[in-house]
């Protein structure tokens, strides 16, 4: 394998050294007038080039305020997703909470109920952590093989940022937790008040009240100006404008855990709490909606990750999963977040069936789609992390595989 990974790459470099020639005086010259000219001046806050054209597509609904945006995976590098273009799920539209007004209330079976002013929140000792959020949707249109076009709107509510934050065992802990509670309820400022109950146990181990996303405040889209942020569960969970702890000793079944967010079984019952992101991956070079410019050797590259913690691999087919090639894994690989993969690939200019599936830390395998449904059925609108298969057409042409 490493042969032919060392031969793949000796072409590219001959392809790119054939080409070089003709376009470095172009390049020369294009340079020379782009320097004779002065720049754009300064400015407060920083602009993308112009040229560069990623944005998100959106899923709107018949009220404005409720819908969905997907990340532009396709147009991703590397493993961080830029704060503009991490994916957004409303239900009632995006507040505008002024900081210095809000508060962070903490209450029910506490020995010391708290208000918390973002001011004493951000004086509290913090920590930042590298964290994938993937929707529980995300890939939904799947089970029923309504496949997005591309890989935007088939896997685009999921993104990666470095979150910012303190631990909510902390403030808990500040509070007095009383005998006999069990539960988080977290609800946050929106217009609908989203709610979602906690398990006190997970709120006791590696949740995150956050305030900052990559380097700077949360986002108003991403809950500024605090959110939840529950390493490894799904996005839902991660309550946006948090304004409101309240310890119980039960769940509160509320909506978004009951009607939604739940996995319809084939015998007609339904999973409930079923929290977890498992292992998941995708190519997103080449993928639906791209083109091959003719046969030569590409780098398929694409993202994995889990909520269950780090991709120990991936493996990729290119002949529809009669045979599996490891991939390269960029590192450094962090728990439950992205983990770039890439494999040099010729395309012959034959018709081929490209995929990939990640294996994580604990030895789950990502499953195919066939697997998973002789599982779960096909009524869940949720939790799909199957096996997602591209066809590479003789003449290009990258589409979704018929199902």
């Amino acid at each position: 394998m490493k042969d032919s990974a060392k031969s793949s790459r000796r072409q590219m470099f001959r392809l790119g050294a054939a080409v070089t020639g003709g376009l470095l005086a172009k390049r020369e010259l294009a340079a020379q007038e782009a320097t004779s000219k002065l720049g754009i001046p300064l400015g407060p806050y920083g602009e993308r080039s112009p040229f560069e054209k990623a944005i998100r597509w959106t899923r709107d609904s018949k009220t404005p305020e409720t819908g969905s945006s997907f990340t532009p995976l396709a147009d991703s590098v590397g493993t961080l997703t830029p704060s503009s273009l991490h994916y957004e799920r409303h239900h009632a539209g995006i507040p505008t909470i002024d900081p210095v007004q809000h508060r962070l209330i903490i209450h029910g079976m506490v020995e010391r109920p708290l208000s918390l002013t973002m001011a004493e929140i951000r004086r509290l000792p913090s920590v930042t952590r590298t964290l994938v959020l993937e929707c529980g949707g995300n890939s939904g249109s799947e089970w029923a093989a309504k496949t997005g076009a591309d890989v935007q709107r088939s896997h685009g509510l999921v993104s990666c940022s470095e979150w910012t934050g303190v631990p909510l065992s902390l403030v808990l802990q500040e509070a007095g937790v009383k005998p006999g509670a069990a539960w988080v309820i977290a609800e946050g400022a929106d217009a609908c008040r989203m709610e979602r109950s906690i398990p006190l146990a997970k709120a006791m181990d590696d949740i995150l009240l956050a305030y900052g996303q990559n380097g700077e405040a949360i986002r108003p889209a991403q809950g500024y100006p605090l959110r939840l942020i529950i390493p490894g569960w799904e996005g839902n969970t991660n309550v946006k404008w948090l304004h409101s702890l309240k310890l119980t000793d039960q769940a509160y079944m509320a909506r978004d855990e009951t009607a939604k967010y739940t996995d319809l079984m084939p015998n007609g019952k339904a999973r409930i709490f079923t929290y977890d992101m498992e292992a998941k991956s995708v190519i997103t070079f080449p993928s639906g909606g791209q083109t091959l410019p003719g046969p030569g050797v590409y780098e398929l590259t694409g993202l994995a990750w889990s909520g269950h913690g780090r991709v120990e691999r991936v493996e990729i087919t290119t002949d529809g999963g009669a045979t599996w090639t490891q991939a390269r894994l960029q590192e450094p690989r962090l728990p439950i977040a992205f983990t770039r993969f890439r494999l040099p690939w010729l395309f012959e200019g034959r018709d081929a069936v490209i995929g990939s599936r990640a294996i994580d830390e604990t030895g789950y395998v990502q499953p195919t789609r066939e697997a998973l449904i002789e599982v779960r059925g096909v009524n869940s609108g949720y939790h799909y992390n199957g096996i997602k298969l591209w066809k590479v057409h003789a003449a290009g042409m990258v589409t979704n595989v018929e199902v």
